[in-house]
């Protein structure tokens, strides 16, 4: 299970989160939306200590994440596979390579154990046989795949997935959605979805939390949320302009992320 317990962040002036909680439930996959800079990157950032709370508290499996040790936090960030915006591969190695750059840096496989590891995971995102090739050879989504390849290697209890449709056709994108239901279903993976595309929200979500300024604004089931009167709900998962008493909504709402967030760093 992983709790966030009224957890503050700012950097500088910048007030991101301001009292954040939420619980995410063994098994489950948790969405949450918002618009655009309000903290939601920020917020799973804190789940594999590569930032620390102002204030508050981030719990993973019954384990205070800012009071580990290092040595503690490498094994927990070896429990959580992390799907990043952009697959984040590197150029430079195939992708059997990059597939098995986590495995290689736990050092407790052998060479002939990490390349069946590889296999296995890059059967389960249906992309056998690109072992030798370079990530440049695949589109988009294929390359979206490789990066779940990779956080699957690991064999984690959670998987954090950022924006991880962002960028792709709806026929790519719903292929994305189909392999993260896949990991809860056949895994038994419990994620964490950080989406704006509320299509896939309804999909692979079993709850979705919206953040809003800092907070939880509402969490529910999929129907419930679909089903919510709260007018600043209604009006981010229909896309409209303006609330119903016509106050508009825009970009860079208080606590908007700069670009260059600094994070925690531990070697």
């Amino acid at each position: 299970m992983i709790e966030f317990k009224n957890v503050h962040k700012a950097f500088g002036p910048k007030k991101v989160l301001r009292g954040f909680s939420l619980t995410v439930k063994e098994g489950e996959t948790m969405v949450i939306i918002g618009y655009s800079g309000t903290g939601k990157s920020v917020a799973i950032k804190h789940i594999v200590g590569l930032l620390e709370p102002d204030e508050g508290e981030v719990w993973v499996d019954g384990k205070h994440v800012d009071r580990l040790s290092r040595t503690d936090l490498y094994a927990l960030r070896g429990s959580i596979g992390y799907v990043f915006q952009f697959a984040a591969l590197f150029d430079s190695m195939t992708i059997g390579e990059n597939v098995a750059m986590g495995l290689r840096k736990q050092g407790q496989l052998t060479e002939a154990e990490i390349t069946t590891r590889v296999d296995e995971a890059l059967r389960l995102v249906d992309l056998p046989d690109v072992q030798h090739r370079m990530p440049a050879e695949l589109s988009g989504g294929m390359r979206k795949r490789v990066g779940i390849a990779r956080a699957i290697a690991l064999r984690p209890k959670y998987i954090l997935y950022d924006e991880p449709t962002t960028g792709l056709d709806p026929v790519t994108s719903a292929t994305i959605d189909q392999l993260m239901v896949r990991m809860r279903e056949q895994l038994g993976v419990t994620g964490i979805v950080i989406t704006h595309d509320m299509r896939s929200a309804y999909t692979v979500g079993t709850r979705i939390a919206m953040l809003y300024e800092g907070t939880v604004r509402a969490v529910g089931t999929v129907d419930e949320i679909q089903h919510s009167t709260d007018p600043l709900v209604r009006q981010f998962i229909e896309g409209r302009v303006d609330v119903d008493d016509h106050t508009p909504i825009v970009a860079g709402l208080p606590g908007s992320l700069p670009a260059d967030v600094p994070t925690r760093a531990h070697g």
